[in-house]
């Protein structure tokens, strides 16, 4: 009975901190870091704007292997961000890829981000 306690015990404690380090797997991002350029940005005819959509243009990504041409999409605005594109950075002979992603915005750049800003778009403000 004691021995069925124990184990009980064990798989509860494992399950609890496989779930708790989770997250942390989840939230992680993988850096590229290649010594093959990519190559030019193809054109991409941008579509008619959509009201609360952004277009991400396309860029090369990374498979593993070769450059592989990822197709501009639109994605779902969000509120008192911006959009930061990929983009490949050289640095030292390797070609790194910054995937880009949502960031805090401050489109007037008075130092309070958008989203607590009464008036985002007011480069006059102070």
């Amino acid at each position: 009975m004691l021995n069925r306690t124990i184990i009980a015990s064990c798989l509860v404690a494992s399950c609890a901190f496989g779930a708790a380090t989770l997250p942390t797997a989840a939230a992680a991002q993988v850096s590229v870091s290649i010594r093959t350029a990519p190559p030019p940005p193809r054109h991409e005819v941008m579509p008619a704007a959509r009201r609360g959509y952004v277009w991400v243009p396309g860029y090369w990504n990374w498979n593993g292997r070769r450059h592989v041409w990822q197709q501009g999409v639109w994605v779902k605005e969000r509120r008192g961000y911006l959009y930061n594109q990929p983009a490949w950075v050289e640095r030292g002979g390797h070609w790194e890829l910054r995937r880009g992603g949502w960031a805090r915005g401050d489109a007037d750049r008075d130092g309070v981000p958008n989203g607590a800003d009464r008036r985002p778009n007011d480069p006059y403000h102070r």
